[in-house]
């Protein structure tokens, strides 16, 4: 009977589902229960199963217990968590005064009042029993489903106390932003009144405002917010929100400004899926005003939480940004351009940072010499002018004006970090090194220089900066969609002249910047436009990649050759009394790509030029003496020749042999009056030939027989 009870017992903790262990358990028991005979062997058998059973029982309890405690203990410290943001949230309400009156806020006071004392019960519980049960692990599990209810309580209270302070929030209007006042800028004056008028626009929703660093655009609008919270009531927003983007965007940190602006921070508590849906349900009781300052990239506003403008009506988005395709990504219905400040707005500018020693009679011809070299741009006329507050020595202003003119103002307090960084980030946000490598190679330039856009993209091209395996339109349409970019970006504007761009003269000064502090092998020397009479060649003697001393008044260069073997650029145009280059000279230039010698007096071209055997370029435009070339055959990869508005009556021997030669200038020719047969058919690649005002003419009689079809041959011609 003994073993009969101890095989009673195992069949009842056996599973009550059918199993290969139960089924064998039910016949050992039939036997030793119908035969008493077997009952000592069978109860071997039946120990070594019990023991199985027990401990693969064991394993399923311990993973049961397990799985059950680390839950409830997670439930637990959820509750902590959850409890505290519901008192917070409590709090808040309390606060709000005449919130507190209404009835559904009286109820749902009580009802976190009542939760309140519920899951203080369960706490107690749980510490009351610490001791035992593992610690309080398996008192946390006994208090599971308590747990999970006033969790579950906890997480709808939240929710209801969210939608109370949301739908009974009282309008804001803006808040004060301190701010340099505008009333004497007539410019950023008008700019203001401007984008007042199209607040009461209703059908613009979005507005952009853009341009360079240091313009004064956040400025501008920070007066505009300080102006409508003076407002009167009759104005169109409930609620203007101020929001500082920075170029790193952080969508957490945009809902967070807007959330503390709504007086909505316990909100941030979630997901940002979760977060933009708080955001959008209480936006959507207000005629906000958004203003989102120094925007670098397009921003999703459902996303972000904000009801689309042209949906929710009477809400409206301002934006700030150096970049013109930002106000295109965020379908800005008006952009607003900032300009740079006028004469005697920068003037005046200048003399409120300086102080009174701006206007002292020695002093005062200088200041205006600095101002002006500010270029109108607010943010360097603050810096410089506060820099030379309280100075009084002349020789201070001279070595700033100094150091300003020659664009190496690094001595003078704040220009780096203050201006010449924040306006590096414009340079550092531009996609690809290409684009870089183009807005650097304008500052070779000389200041307030229009630059020609066709020369422009000859040179970018010559150097590498645009594919050159494609035909001379898309290569024309390539680079001036890098200029309208860099327009975009406020890094070029337009020249004074049709088809010309420029650069700022801090934007300027900044690149050349640049330049000096790369790592990767590309420094300049830029001496251009500075009166220079004779080339360093200290200077020269450098790793240098590119070099420009365009007009200077350069007479003569150096005899020997400089080691310049790593410079890809040679910029020497516009030195009208320049009237030749040494043949040593050039020896020292073998990695040239572009060479430029339009403008000078020069009669002919040295014969070390033939062996720049990586040169692209070769321009010599406007060389009034220049009378002869010399066999140019072994400049193999030459692409572009400019010989317009030279003396040369015949093309050079061997240029049937410039199969690379793409365009070719020879337009304002007035002596040229023959041209080789054989020289047109071999030119296979041209695509630009230029003879426009030239002596010579094709399909005249008496010149050379079958020119037009050699032109007829050449299947890349264009133009």
């Amino acid at each position: 009977m003994n073993i009969q009870r101890r095989l009673a017992s195992a069949l009842a903790v056996i599973p009550h589902r059918p199993g290969r262990l139960s089924f064998l358990l039910q016949i050992l028991a039939f036997k030793v229960f119908s035969f008493p005979c077997y009952q000592s062997s069978a109860m071997e058998l039946v120990t070594s199963v019990l023991g199985s059973l027990l401990a693969e029982v064991g394993r399923h309890l311990y993973g049961f217990i397990s799985s059950g405690i680390r839950n409830s203990k997670l439930y637990f410290d959820d509750l902590e968590k959850e409890m505290k943001l519901l008192t917070d949230l409590r709090n808040n309400v309390e606060m709000e005064g005449e919130l507190v009156t209404i009835i559904e806020a009286t109820e749902w006071l009580k009802q976190v009042e009542g939760i309140e004392h519920e899951v203080s019960l369960i706490q107690e519980a749980v510490a009351a029993n610490h001791e035992k049960c593992c610690g309080g692990f398996l008192n946390c599990c006994l208090h599971r489903r308590q747990l999970e209810k006033g969790f579950k309580e906890v997480k709808r209270l939240e929710g209801e106390g969210f939608s109370l302070l949301a739908a009974n929030r009282i309008p804001k209007s803006a808040e004060y932003i301190p701010t340099a006042p505008i009333e004497d800028q007539a410019t950023a004056t008008q700019n203001l009144a401007k984008i007042m008028n199209l607040l009461n626009d209703d059908g613009v929703r979005r507005i952009g405002v853009w341009g360079m660093g240091g313009v004064g655009k956040t400025t501008l609008i920070k007066n505009l917010n300080n102006k409508l919270r003076n407002a009167s009531s009759a104005q169109p927003f409930s609620i203007v929100i101020w929001v500082t983007v920075s170029q790193e965007l952080d969508l957490i940190k945009i809902q967070t400004q807007i959330a503390e602006r709504l007086d909505l921070g316990l909100i941030m508590n979630g997901s940002n899926r979760t977060v933009a849906g708080r955001l959008f349900q209480r936006l959507e009781q207000e005629k906000f005003l958004l203003i989102l300052d120094d925007v670098w990239e397009g921003i999703d506003l459902d996303a972000l939480g904000v009801p689309q403008p042209e949906v929710h009506a009477g809400c409206k988005i301002i934006l700030t940004s150096r970049r013109f395709d930002v106000c295109r990504e965020m379908k800005t219905d008006i952009e607003v351009k900032m300009d740079v400040l006028n004469h005697e707005e920068a003037w005046k500018l200048f003399c409120q940072n300086a102080g009174e020693v701006a206007t002292l009679k020695h002093i005062k011809p200088l200041a205006a010499g600095v101002a002006g070299e500010c270029g109108g741009l607010p943010l360097a006329i603050i810096i410089m002018g506060t820099s030379m507050r309280g100075k009084t020595r002349v020789e201070l202003w001279k070595d700033a004006l100094n150091e300003l003119r020659r664009s190496v103002p690094y001595n003078i307090e704040g220009i780096e970090d203050k201006v010449y960084k924040p306006l590096k980030w414009s340079y550092d946000s531009l996609q690809g090194e290409s684009i870089k490598s183009c807005f650097l190679y304008c500052s070779l330039f000389p200041e307030d220089f229009s630059i020609q856009i066709s020369e422009l993209v000859q040179c970018w091209l010559a150097e590498g900066f645009i594919n050159e395996q494609q035909n001379y339109e898309d290569v024309k349409n390539r680079g001036i969609a890098l200029i309208e970019n860099l327009k975009d970006c406020c890094l070029l504007e337009h020249g004074d002249h049709k088809d010309t761009v420029k650069m700022h003269d801090v934007v300027r000064d900044v690149a050349k910047w640049i330049a000096s502090t790369l790592e990767d092998g590309s420094k300049s020397l830029v001496e251009s436009g500075v009166g220079l009479g004779q080339v360093s060649e200290l200077e020269l003697s450098k790793p240098l990649k590119r070099v420009s001393f365009m007009f200077n008044k350069i007479t003569r260069l150096p005899e020997h050759a400089i080691g310049c073997s790593e410079a890809s650029t040679l910029l020497l145009q516009g030195n009208l009394p320049l009237q030749e280059v040494p043949e040593g000279f050039l020896l020292g230039f073998q990695a040239l790509r572009v060479l430029n010698m339009s403008g000078t007096q020069i009669q002919r071209l040295p014969s070390s030029i033939l062996q720049l055997a990586q040169l692209r370029a070769l321009l010599l435009k406007g060389c009034l003496r220049l009378v002869e070339l010399p066999p140019l055959g072994s400049l193999c990869r030459l692409q572009v020749l400019d010989c317009s508005a030279t003396l040369i009556n015949e093309l050079p021997e061997g240029m049937e042999q410039l199969k690379k030669l793409r365009e070719l200038n020879l337009s304002r020719t007035i002596h040229l009056k023959t041209i080789q047969a054989e020289v047109i058919a071999g030119l296979s690649s041209l695509e630009v030939l230029d003879m426009t005002d030239s002596e010579y003419k094709w399909g005249v009689k008496g010149k050379v027989e079958g020119d037009e079809h050699h032109l007829r041959s050449l299947n890349a011609l264009r133009n």
